[in-house]
């Protein structure tokens, strides 16, 4: 039996602990259960926020897209394993995969380390010591959930160990492996496989190296060749052994890709009648047919050999396979040397398709390979090829004229039609100079073709070489309508600057109007640095000889690089000096043409352009012709018209008399029967 002893009636009661502390007390269950510990100062803040879903919610998604990517213990040890790949097996679901991409997993650094990079764009509307604790929690519960299984990793290796076959045969060192006419056995076979393969991988980097120098030796001696048939400026050297390089790679990377395809469907088995016959289907001419279009035959010929050998040597060294190559490509660029429709690449695949059947006929004669069915995937891949070149040529051909800035001859015919803007723009504001420009066009057309030149090239730089008048059409005599000379009332100092300018203003129209590299340069070099004589010897009269810099009165230049700018500056001269005959006789036409010519060429202005002695000799015949033709001799007919009783009728005339109108006023009537309504005139 107990008894309780009550209280004294003093004493006070224990103080309640408040929430806080409570909570705090709360703080090592709170600890276990997260499995992760904090500071006093952590958990209040925690508890001041109270536990809400502002503080869970980015924990959980941050810990979920660390932990989902793979975070392991150790990467260095993972990244011995890198060349060959890991297996990674799920605990729950017992399945497998296989992973290459070691790198993306995380070590346990880099894991803490992308919680704050991935927590930076989630955490920007919270606080920054709510930043700072969430990942905080992050980090302290990231963990490896990818984990080496050392136990699992031998087992597999001793299981391969088993599986490996014995070794059946040793080649012994000075062991007769076959004698001449022995019958191969299977024993023997695979001896021959084994010794083949070893020296094949003696010979890989052997074999590359010597491979790679002989590209190397080809690309050398094309460039060299090529510079010194091409004395352009360097940066038009520059621009076109740029277009051989990318064209060289691209070739050479699709033939890969070829090779690649090709063992893939040898490996399937699914076709193996056409694993060979693929070959036939690349259009390797492609290169050749380009290089011909932008930088000539010669060009495509030395790049033709080039491909053809690095392909073969992609092939091991396939001798029919450089002989297909080589053949087809050789075709290829001269069906397509002088192109100036679209549609000339399709013929040209059309007519290379029919060729390269026949190669393939040939090749398979050659190999002893007359299967009917190995034949007709050799047909159907060759021809393909064949239209498969004209029409990557006629795809890729409008890609390198933007990028590389070149000008073929179907931009040059686009050019050429008399309906573009500029020329139309040309015929209303200067009708002079546009009919000047059209005849210097045929003066010029005429004589590249004697002298081997590009004639297209030339007629179009004629259409377009004083598109600068347009600004100031009323300064230049051919546009002078109403008999006042603008440069009467100027000093000969600015009307030289006027004239002087429209070259400036051709080139910035042919600029703007995109008009390419060829035609500009012509623009500015179909005076080069001729002497404005007129003015010259005007400002002398005005000003004396020493007061008058002669430099002033000379055109800018450059003086013409190319026989096409040279051409256009001798039939500019002569074009417009012919109009200055009274009696245009065929003998007065030759000396003035043989004045002109040798004037220009005694100023040196011929000097950079290539233009021979001979070459100037044919385009003075060609210019006196095409004169001749232009000023001919024309039948003066009778100024009185026949009657219309047919008496006094011009026997030089078929024209027969003009009906009266019955409306015809008294004023047409007392003018005879004859007379004609005044027309044109304001």
């Amino acid at each position: 039996i107990g008894s309780a002893t009550e209280p004294s009636p003093d004493a006070s009661p224990s103080p309640k602990p408040s929430a806080d502390q409570q909570a705090l007390q709360l703080k090592p269950d709170f600890e276990k259960i997260i499995g992760a510990s904090f500071s006093d100062d952590e958990y209040k803040l925690l508890m001041k926020e109270k536990f809400s879903s502002s503080i869970s919610a980015p924990v959980i998604q941050i810990y979920r897209e660390v932990q989902s990517n793979g975070v392991v213990p150790n990467k260095e040890l993972l990244l011995k394993e890198l060349d060959k790949g890991i297996t990674l097996r799920n605990i729950q679901t017992k399945t497998e995969q296989t992973a290459d991409s070691l790198r993306s997993f995380y070590g346990l650094d880099q894991a803490k380390t992308m919680v704050r990079i991935i927590g930076d764009p989630l955490l920007k509307d919270h606080g920054y010591q709510q930043r700072d604790l969430i990942v905080a929690i992050v980090q302290r519960l990231i963990s490896p959930n990818i984990t080496l299984n050392k136990s699992e990793t031998e087992e597999r290796k001793k299981k391969a160990e088993s599986d490996i076959k014995p070794i059946l045969y040793q080649i012994k060192a000075g062991e007769m492996i076959l004698r001449e006419g022995e019958r191969v056995t299977p024993i023997q076979l695979k001896k021959l496989n084994a010794m083949q393969s070893f020296v094949h991988k003696d010979q890989v980097f052997s074999g590359g190296l010597g491979a790679g120098l002989i590209l190397v030796c080809f690309m050398v001696s094309i460039y060299m060749i090529f510079t010194n048939r091409h004395d352009g400026p360097d940066e038009e050297q520059y621009k076109h052994l740029l277009l051989v390089g990318c064209l060289f790679i691209t070739l050479m990377f699709m033939v890969k890709i070829a090779v690649s395809f090709t063992e893939t469907i040898a490996l399937q088995g699914t076709f193996p009648e056409s694993t060979q016959s693929v070959y036939f289907g690349i259009p390797v001419a492609a290169g050749s047919m380009l290089i011909c279009l932008f930088l000539g035959l010669e060009g495509a010929m030395a790049f033709s050999l080039l491909t053809t050998v690095a392909v073969t040597v992609l092939f091991q060294n396939r001798f029919d396979l450089f002989i297909y190559y080589y053949l087809n490509s050789l075709l290829a660029a001269y069906w397509v040397q002088s192109c100036r429709e679209r549609k000339v690449f399709i013929q040209a695949g059309l007519k290379l398709g029919l060729f390269n059947m026949l190669i393939a006929t040939a090749i398979s004669l050659y190999t002893s390979n007359l299967s009917f069915v190995h034949m007709l995937w050799n047909w159907a891949f060759a021809f393909m090829g064949g239209i498969g070149v004209g029409i990557i040529t006629l795809g890729i051909a409008p890609l390198i004229e933007i990028g590389f800035g070149f000008t073929t001859d179907i931009t040059l015919l686009e050019l050429a039609n008399l309906d573009q803007p500029i020329l139309k723009k040309l015929m209303i504001d200067a009708p002079g100079t546009y009919h000047h420009s059209i005849i210097v066009g045929s003066l010029v057309e005429a004589a590249a073709a004697e002298i081997g030149a590009n004639p297209l090239l030339t007629k179009v730089c004629a259409y377009y070489h004083d598109i600068g008048k347009i600004n100031k059409p009323l300064y230049f005599i051919e546009n002078q309508r109403d008999g006042k000379n603008r440069h009467d009332k100027l000093a000969p100092s600015m009307s030289s600057l006027i004239l002087i300018s429209h070259i400036k203003h051709g080139v910035e129209i042919a600029s703007k109007n995109k008009l390419g590299k060829q035609i500009t340069d012509a623009i500015r070099q179909h005076h080069g640095t001729s002497l404005i004589q007129y003015f010259y010897d005007r400002a002398k009269q005005q000003r004396g000889e020493d007061a008058v810099k002669i430099d002033d009165f000379r055109y800018p230049g450059p003086k013409p690089q190319t026989r096409e700018a040279g051409l256009v500056m001798l039939a500019d001269v002569v074009e417009a000096a012919s109009r200055t005959l009274d009696i245009p006789t065929p003998a007065r036409i030759q000396g003035l043409v043989q004045n002109l010519i040798n004037k220009i060429f005694s100023d040196g202005q011929l000097d950079n352009c290539e233009l021979t002695l001979k070459d100037l000799h044919n385009i003075a015949k060609s210019f006196n012709k095409i004169l001749n033709g232009i000023y001919h001799h024309r039948i003066e007919y009778s100024e009185s018209p026949a009657l219309g009783n047919g008496k006094g009728k011009d026997a030089s005339s078929d024209r027969q008399p003009a009906k009266q109108e019955s409306g015809a006023t008294d004023e047409n009537k007392a003018g005879g029967a004859g007379h004609l309504k005044r027309l044109g005139l304001s």
